[in-house]
């Protein structure tokens, strides 16, 4: 019996037409693509590794490191016990957290209800409230035109002063408003003949369709919110309306320590390491985004590219 010839899977050939991107790699190509990946995980992970590590590392094991640990020797909570019984960082905390959820509820609500608005064709003044959106791109209101605003309202040092200001991102509103011109004008043509209204035809039938936008421009602000900082630090003198990210700016990137934040370098039962409080605070910064932007990352393609492409 005749032996069958070993058959090898030819090598796909270049287009003539095709870019050089969309070619299958070689093997160098895959070797090199694996080890420029792999490098900026590491960049990216590492200093997160270390501050979570020194964080949960006893003073001990910082002085022997002499400052930030990269090899673990011993572990505590002491830390996060500090800055979590009380005092400014739990306050700030608080106040980021109720800041957050409430600026993201409101600003994403005004902005789905004024795209939906600047989406129907023909409704009132949508053209020249379009090009005032549009006209923000070009000329800011600038930082003292609008100290002054928030200061002729009333609304310094109140919390409204960090939400009214930048509750509506002229990025985002023209990114939902295209997706909301995307979806078949014969679906709502088709809702308003059986009786629905403009209020109706929105929940019911386009905020449905639009889960995936909604859910990245509330992502947006909400790590907007969360990390804010400037407002608060222009806005508010009392620190104990102050967020985590001005205390994270004030106490920990510059040292300086806060009025009446009382006793946060000692702890029962022995001296507290102070740089590992240090980088529990910005543990407690970073964590929140790195918990929610996993479920909410699956939806950028559609929720983004597709929306700004067709803006």
């Amino acid at each position: 019996m005749a032996e069958r010839p070993e058959t090898t899977t030819p090598r796909r050939r270049r287009h003539p037409l095709r870019p050089a991107w969309e070619e299958e790699p070689t093997p160098l190509g895959r070797t090199a693509k694996a080890v420029v990946i792999t490098l900026v995980v590491l960049a990216v992970a590492f200093p997160l590794y270390v501050v979570v590590l020194t964080s949960l590392s006893p003073q001990e094991a910082i002085t022997r490191a002499g400052g930030l640990v990269a090899v673990p020797d011993g572990f505590t909570f002491a830390a996060y016990e500090e800055i979590l019984s009380g005092g400014v960082v739990t306050r700030s905390v608080l106040v980021s957290t109720g800041l957050t959820l409430f600026g993201t509820l409101f600003s994403t609500t005004l902005t789905v209800l004024a795209a939906y608005g600047l989406s129907r064709r023909g409704s009132f003044a949508h053209r020249p409230l379009l090009f005032a959106v549009l006209l923000t791109f070009l000329f800011g209101p600038g930082l003292i035109p609008t100290y002054l605003t928030v200061q002729t309202f009333g609304l310094l040092d109140t919390y409204a002063s960090l939400v009214l200001p930048t509750a509506v991102a002229a990025f985002n509103l023209v990114v939902m408003r295209s997706f909301f011109m995307s979806i078949p004008q014969e679906l709502t043509d088709s809702a308003r003949i059986d009786g629905a209204g403009e209020f109706r035809i929105l929940v019911s039938l386009v905020l449905p369709l639009s889960k995936a936008v909604t859910a990245v421009i509330a992502l947006f602000y909400g790590v907007g919110y969360w990390n804010a900082f400037f407002n608060a630090f222009l806005y508010l003198s009392d620190n104990d309306k102050w967020p985590l990210q001005l205390v994270l700016r004030t106490y920990v990137l510059e040292g300086i320590p806060i009025p009446g934040a009382g006793p946060i370098d000692s702890v029962a039962g022995g001296p507290l390491p102070t740089l590992a409080v240090k980088m529990a605070v910005v543990v407690l910064a970073v964590l929140p985004v790195l918990f929610v932007y996993p479920f909410v990352q699956r939806h950028f393609t559609k929720g983004v590219i597709i929306g700004a492409v067709k803006g």
